[in-house]
């Protein structure tokens, strides 16, 4: 239950920044204006709490095992939100950045 609520827990973290960072870009770059800006602001400060609510207590180890998700988080973003077509190397390194999420993440310890 515990890596099901973690899972899950960096999926909404994932929604957060990434979506945060997308609203960001579109009221800049797109020239969308501030509320899309002002949301995107609202939306990584999210982000920072969701990860405090991961059930493992280190900071560092949350934060790197996130960065797996965060790779293969904007690739699935980029394909939904802006039409991105992925090829076989971004495929390949979300995945290595997967597994290397879960090493860090669920690999059994001795404590």
């Amino acid at each position: 239950m515990l890596v099901a609520r973690s899972i899950a827990l960096f999926v909404v973290a994932a929604l957060f920044e990434i979506g945060g960072a997308w609203l960001i870009w579109q009221g800049v770059r797109e020239h969308r204006g501030w509320l899309w800006i002002g949301a995107g602001v609202l939306a990584l400060g999210a982000y920072g709490f969701a990860a405090t609510f991961q059930p493992d207590a280190d900071f560092g180890r949350i934060l790197a095992a996130y960065g797996g998700i965060f790779v293969a988080g904007s690739i699935a973003w980029g394909m939904v939100a802006d039409g991105y077509r992925p090829d076989r190397f971004d495929i390949i390194g979300a995945l290595v950045c997967l597994a290397g999420m879960a090493v860090i993440m669920y690999a059994p310890r001795g404590h």
